[in-house]
């Protein structure tokens, strides 16, 4: 049995290995790809959504166009981690199609809403859009079969000594989201920065065809992760986690975003045994299963895509 999955996303080098992913994995149906200015502007994201789903044969997976600037504040983004494509060494052909007509964030509400209970969202970039969407439409909390986001972190961060680089990027949109109502599973660096690329992992890529000598090998040769020595594949975890839930541990907890302090701003105050969680942290992560169902889904994508 598949899950269906709305992916609001901002590709990204991890984003585009999460694409890949979702596209082949099969207890994934990818319903559409939404996307947000982050790793690099909306304009370029937008354009590796497209190319990343056309390249890997999902031609049909509408990509939504969404929001080019945070809540407040200014604009940040991660170009010294991604380069300035967002894709790394990746040089994928251009896309053949445009985005659909319309804003991401109407697409959220009105996709949801017109299956209630039968979507899970996730979100894999700044939470911009997720933000606007509930607060327009505060019945999108109820209406999910789960809410999925790469961020936080119960510990350091990795954009910050406090904060995780997609909360940092919009910590008003990400305070919004953890007060909607919903329990935001928060996929974080404590179980992320576990998924690292090392050699042994990029090697076995070499197996995936196309797949893995145009797309992945060369996006993560140029991946400068600052977190680790190796690559974490951190936004394949969040996509993971729903096709392979056992592969994570999780514990609940109340999370709260820092939005005011000059230091910390974008934190996940994170507060393990509270009487009221808004959120269930993943905690855990076996690294070894991670990456077997991960090699294997892009082996059994390349072989799709001949």
């Amino acid at each position: 049995m598949s899950t269906t999955i709305l992916l609001d996303c901002d590709p990204g080098i991890d984003d585009a290995l999460a694409i890949a992913f979702a596209v082949g994995h099969r207890s994934i149906e990818l319903a559409g790809i939404t996307t947000v200015a982050g790793n690099v502007g909306v304009d370029k994201t937008t354009v590796n959504a497209l190319a990343v789903s056309e390249f890997t044969g999902a031609k049909a997976v509408p990509v939504i166009r969404g929001c080019a600037a945070p809540l407040l504040g200014a604009t940040r983004d991660a170009r010294d981690v991604h380069g300035d494509s967002g894709l790394g060494g990746a040089v994928l052909p251009p896309p053949a199609r445009e985005a659909e007509p319309g804003h991401a964030v109407d697409y959220l509400i009105q996709t949801i809403g017109a299956a209630p209970g039968e979507i899970t969202l996730v979100a894999t970039g700044p939470l911009t859009n997720v933000a606007l969407a509930v607060r327009r439409e505060p019945r999108l909390a109820g209406w999910v079969r789960d809410f999925v986001i790469m961020g936080g972190s119960t510990g350091r961060g990795n954009v910050t000594p406090a904060a995780e680089f997609n909360i940092w990027a919009d910590p008003e949109a990400a305070s919004i989201v953890f007060g909607a109502g919903w329990t935001v599973r928060m996929i974080g660096l404590d179980v992320t920065l576990q998924a690292l690329a090392t050699p042994s992992v990029r090697s076995r890529m070499r197996e995936c065809g196309a797949l893995g000598s145009e797309l992945l090998l060369p996006a993560l040769s140029q991946y400068r992760d600052s977190a680790a020595s190796d690559p974490a594949v951190h936004d394949v975890c969040a996509v993971a986690s729903v096709a392979e839930p056992s592969v994570f541990g999780y514990a609940p907890a109340l999370v709260e975003v820092e939005t005011a302090g000059r230091l910390t701003s974008g934190m996940t105050v994170t507060s393990f045994g509270s009487g009221s969680p808004n959120a269930s942290v993943a905690t855990s992560i076996d690294s070894g299963a991670f990456w077997d169902i991960a090699l294997s889904t892009y082996r059994e994508l390349a072989a799709a895509m001949g």
